[in-house]
Order: structure tokens, then sequence, then C-alpha cells
């Protein structure tokens, strides 16, 4: 793009879903807010019981309630400018704000993957080495593989956000709902292959090689299953991995089809479609599924609120 063309961007405007009419605008609005209360409730609930209930104080829920963190950070990075933009049509967003959800982004997304990734690894020791497992993934070992997930999103975030947002812009029109790498990388005046290729590395390297150390845990998960040989004992293995199993295919599936689509077949709209998917509904049905296919966390939920009802009877003022 022509020298002349280069503009001194201060602030972005977020296209988000203004092409739709405003009645429809207001039906996403409350649609996402009701999402979104169910995400901070959901993810909350699962903290606080995990750590209320002495039942769940175990690696699997110590892992469980990292995720939940996780998952709450990520929602507050990308929904509430999305709600904003929804109802006041608060478009703008600044070239600092922009760079900071941009930062965040890929800080909690990158985390996420080397976390599921960790969950994956727990549930291995579990299975194919039940013996061994309260002394391989004991509490020291357990901090520091949490640790390591979080990691990763530091260096990774920095170096994004400083490299890209060094670049002239040629204009300020995010083709998008919140500040990804992508429709950013579009507006840039500059030779973005360097970029690219450094993307494609981060991507191997803190996106797919998580997702491989997680087929492998699960392939030998499902060796060691099928060893079993009662169909009792199969089903208590399979139940033990089959929440996180889901949760690993609902995070992974929509990231593909969003990132790792042909470029013919990926237009904008159908992108921010498929973003909602990671960002706004699989944080939200994480603590469902976990809820709903985990009978320990089940019977937790029901002492805990058992123990809410009681003490509260017990008040003089009730």
């Amino acid at each position: 793009m022509a020298q002349g063309n280069r503009t001194k961007v201060s602030e972005f405007i977020l296209m988000s879903f203004s092409s739709l009419p405003t009645e429809i605008q207001s039906l996403l609005f409350m649609t996402f807010l009701i999402i979104y209360l169910i995400t901070l409730m959901g993810n909350s609930l699962i903290i606080l019981v995990t750590l209320a209930d002495p039942m769940l104080h175990s690696p699997m829920y110590f892992f469980l309630r990292n995720l939940s963190f996780l998952e709450i950070g990520f929602n507050l990075v990308i929904v509430p400018k999305m709600l904003a933009t929804l109802l006041a049509q608060d478009t703008t967003i600044s070239f600092l704000a922009c760079s900071v959800q941009m930062y965040f982004f890929f800080f909690f997304g990158v985390d996420e993957c080397s976390l599921l990734a960790t969950m994956a690894y727990d549930r291995y020791v579990a299975i194919c080495n039940p013996l061994h497992y309260p002394v391989i993934m004991n509490q020291r070992t357990c901090a520091k593989l949490a640790a390591a997930s979080w990691f990763p999103g530091f260096p990774v975030g920095i170096v994004q956000i400083m490299w890209l947002f060094s670049f002239p812009f040629c204009g300020n029109k995010v083709n998008h709902f919140f500040c990804d790498s992508p429709p950013v990388l579009r507006l840039v005046c500059a030779d973005t292959a360097k970029f690219e290729i450094y993307a494609i590395v981060g991507t191997v390297l803190f996106v797919m090689t998580p997702c491989m150390l997680i087929l492998c845990s699960y392939t030998r998960i499902a060796a060691a299953i099928l060893r079993i040989p009662s169909a009792k004992g199969k089903q208590k293995a399979f139940s033990t991995c089959s929440s996180h199993l889901l949760v690993v295919s609902l995070f992974y599936v929509s990231l593909s089809l969003t990132y790792f689509r042909p470029k013919s077949n990926n237009s904008p709209e159908s992108k921010k479609l498929l973003s909602l998917s990671y960002t706004v509904v699989t944080p939200m049905l994480n603590p469902i599924i976990y809820s709903l296919r985990n009978t320990e966390v089940k019977n937790a939920l029901g002492r805990t609120f058992h123990k809410a009802l009681s003490f509260r009877s017990y008040m003089p003022w009730t």
C-alpha cells in the first residue's frame, strides 16, 4: 500500500455486528449477557466448591479450579466490550486498549491450551499408573505444572503485541467484535511476512504441541481402559476423563474451524460466528459439563448448598 495512505492510528473501530439490524443486535445483547452471567456464576461456583469441599482437594479439581479462573479471565477480556458495542453502539477502542485486549486474549488462549494438556497428563497418570498417582501428582508437582501452564502466555502475548502494534496502519476499522490478530493485521501498511511466519511457528509450538500431547495421553489412556477386564471398571475409568475430553474437543474443534480453514472459506462474518463458540459459549459450557457429568462435583454442590441452607436456618435474623 502506498506510503501516502498510512495514517497515525490513535483508536480502532470494532465493526462487531454492525451489519445486523438493531433488533437483532438487541437480541444478541440479551443472549450474550445471559451467557456471560452464567459463565461467571458457573465458574465461580466451581472455584468455591472445589475450595470448600475437602473431598475435592485432589489434583484433578486443583487443575479444574485453575481452568475456571482462566475462563473467567478470558470472558472478562472479551465480553464486556462486546456487550457495550451491542448496547450503546460504543464501537471505538483506543490503541492501548486494543493492544491490552489482544495481549490478554493470547495470554489466556495459550495458557488454556497448556492447562488442558496438563489436565490430560493428570488423567493419564490416574488411569495408567493408579498405584503411583499420589506420589507422582503430589502437591509440589501440581503447583509446578500449574505454574508451567500459566507461564507461556506471558512471552507469547508480549512478543505478539509489541511486534504487531509497531507496524504502521492504513486504517482503523477492525472487522471483528474484539481485537484479534488477523483482522488487525489486515490494516497494516508494511511487509508482514516475517510476522506471519512467527505466528505460524507460535501456533505450532503453543497450540498444536499441547494438542498432540493431549492426543498422546488419551491414546495411552484408551489402551489402558481396553485392558481392564470388567465392563464396570472400564466405565468407571472412562468417566474420570470424559468431561475433560469433551471440553478439549469443544475448544480445539472451534479453534480449528476459526483459524485453520482455507482463507477462501473463511469470511469475516463466519469467523465472527465461530469465534463466539470458544470466546463466549465454551467458557459457559465447561462448568456445566463438569457439574452434570461428574458425580463428585454434583455431590459436592449438594453438600455445599445443604451447609449454606443449614447455616442460614440457624442465623438469628432468619
